[in-house]
């Protein structure tokens, strides 16, 4: 999830179960989530565990150590927010491991835990050409712990991440938005690892993606225990970083960005740039642009079938 860090960096249902079924054309993918650290996180796994496109075969816990609301163990926190939607959606065989509390102290030494662990264990059950996503959906701790303890699921993944500041025109990035500011020597590792297939959603491009709090509580609020849970958080959660609409009325919907552009890529707009320059000279992939209308509509229009699977 993606919050902002300082003032100055400011741009300013009836759920039913769904089937489990694994196809060969489904999209293998680890969901990594700092889900207790705001809303969005909540809305985009409930999104990608309603996914008919998505094969997923873990959601891993990260930490948030850097936001003023951080506990002791915010890796926990987002552990049993996990734990919670997967019981609330009903869905079976999907692994939870926990991933670690704390950042990486150097760019050669894991904060090893279950999830990196995982991550490894998974990347390298893939065969031939076929590549494990990794959607990044807070700190990349976990997963570059995963590459620098077990350098061969390089050639094995594909990470998606949703985080930075980046200028298109000018391809310069902040690393001080939130998520980067997390764990920025995991950012490195990422940018620094060579072949590594890296997609960023950046803040810039996904801060367009912005849901009412009216067609929430239109499509959620009464329809399910999940439908509640999700309108419970917006309503309770103290968004720190903004005194900008007080009411609460609309929400970024940074994470909800990357799950859509994973399931839909013809909705985003997507270039090559060189990494920073302090960052090993190579290209990755960054999403510039978002239909944001069509990822919004397909986010209800998903949540909609939900209601009538059964």
């Amino acid at each position: 999830m993606i919050l902002f860090f300082l003032s100055f960096y400011f741009f300013s249902p009836v759920f039913q179960s769904i089937s489990t079924n694994t196809e060969k054309d489904k999209i293998p993918v680890i969901i990594d989530a700092d889900t207790a650290n705001e809303v969005d996180d909540l809305f985009a796994l409930a999104r990608a565990l309603y996914s008919q496109e998505l094969d997923i075969i873990g959601i891993t816990s990260a930490q948030f150590h850097i936001s003023p609301l951080a506990t002791d163990s915010t890796v926990k926190e987002s552990q049993l927010i996990n734990e919670q939607l997967i019981q609330l959606t009903e869905r079976k065989g999907i692994s939870l491991p926990i991933g670690s509390n704390f950042p990486l102290k150097s760019a050669s030494e894991p904060q090893r835990s279950p999830a990196s662990d995982f991550i490894i264990q998974e990347a390298l059950k893939m065969r031939g050409k076929e590549k494990l996503n990794l959607v990044i959906l807070g700190s990349c701790t976990n997963v570059a712990s995963a590459i620098i303890q077990e350098p061969r699921i390089i050639p094995k993944i594909k990470v998606h991440y949703l985080g930075i500041w980046h200028d298109p025109t000018t391809n310069t990035f902040d690393k001080k938005e939130f998520n980067s500011g997390n764990d920025t020597i995991a950012v490195n590792v990422l940018f620094d690892t060579p072949n590594l297939d890296l997609t960023i959603m950046s803040a810039t491009t996904s801060q367009h993606l912005v849901f009412e709090k009216t067609k929430v509580d239109q499509e959620l609020k009464g329809k399910s225990e999940l439908g509640d849970f999700l309108v419970n958080r917006w309503e309770t959660y103290t968004r720190w970083w903004t005194k900008e609409d007080p009411e609460k009325a609309r929400w970024i919907m940074w994470d909800v960005a990357i799950i859509e552009a994973l399931i839909h890529p013809e909705w985003t707009k997507t270039e090559e740039f060189w990494t920073p320059k302090e960052n090993t000279r190579r290209k990755v992939k960054i999403h510039t642009g978002i239909q944001n209308q069509e990822m919004e509509n397909d986010f209800w229009e998903a949540i909609s079938k939900s209601k009538s699977s059964n």
